[in-house]
């Protein structure tokens, strides 16, 4: 994983801003290409729910939020939370559907290294789901999330496992056999092992406090978390060594 960015450097990708903006339309089609975003989301919030506490009255950070799907859910859960994308069409489209719901959620189009100088410390719950892997430097982000959350708080990051493995399943599997998401979503060069993500993490000042995995089962179409970390996987950290 490249740490090398320095904080306020350019960590963007186009190409992957298009990719998502082209789809923003069907963010809440829950029968879109983001079928399994909607049918992992309460997997995500109840594991954070779980090792926080829970999010009633909590300021929380959704770095990456695209369409609102996991910061409306955590809003829902009592949470004040504040989403970030660098996708407008995307945050269009969760501004839109936070009007249609009634859900509040504060949206900024602002990448995590230019809010980390402006707000340093100010929440006490960061997540960043299914985002690394779409950045050119994924360190730069850990950083900047670090930077965000007070001392004692929670980060919580998801990703994609780099390994042989990783390719037939995530890329192969999902891209071209199962078709439950559009061919080129991913970069198998763009994932990131548990152990560079733990380092990244480490040298962030947050402590890793949990690693568990995500898996799939195509015959029920069931998305669950176990031990199996060697596709899918995530990771719960909190700032300071506590």
């Amino acid at each position: 994983m490249n740490s090398e960015t320095p904080m306020g450097s350019n960590n963007v990708d186009q190409a992957e801003l298009d990719k998502f903006s082209a789809l923003a339309s069907r963010w809440w089609d829950p029968n879109s290409e983001f079928k399994p975003l909607h049918a992992i989301n309460p997997l995500r919030l109840d594991w954070i729910k779980g090792l926080t506490g829970g999010l009633q009255g909590k300021r929380v950070l959704d770095v990456g939020s695209g369409g609102g799907i996991l910061a409306e859910s955590m809003a829902v859960s009592g949470a004040e939370v504040t989403g970030i994308d660098l996708a407008e069409k995307s945050l269009k489209v969760a501004k839109l559907h936070g009007l249609e719901s009634g859900v509040t959620v504060t949206y900024r189009n602002i990448r995590a290294e230019d809010l980390a100088l402006e707000q340093a410390g100010q929440f006490d719950v960061v997540t960043c789901m299914e985002m690394l892997e779409h950045v050119p430097d994924p360190g730069s982000i850990v950083r900047a999330c670090s930077t965000l959350v007070k001392p004692g708080g929670w980060v919580f990051f998801s990703t994609i496992n780099r390994n042989p493995k990783s390719f037939l399943f995530a890329i192969i599997g999902a891209e071209y056999i199962l078709r439950i998401l559009p061919r080129g979503t991913h970069s198998w060069r763009s994932f990131v092992r548990p152990s560079e993500l733990a380092q990244a993490a480490r040298a962030a000042n947050l402590t890793t406090h949990q690693v568990i995995g995500m898996g799939y089962n195509p015959l029920t179409e069931h998305y669950s978390l176990n031990h199996d970390t060697s596709v899918n996987y995530l990771m719960a950290t909190r700032k300071g060594d506590l």
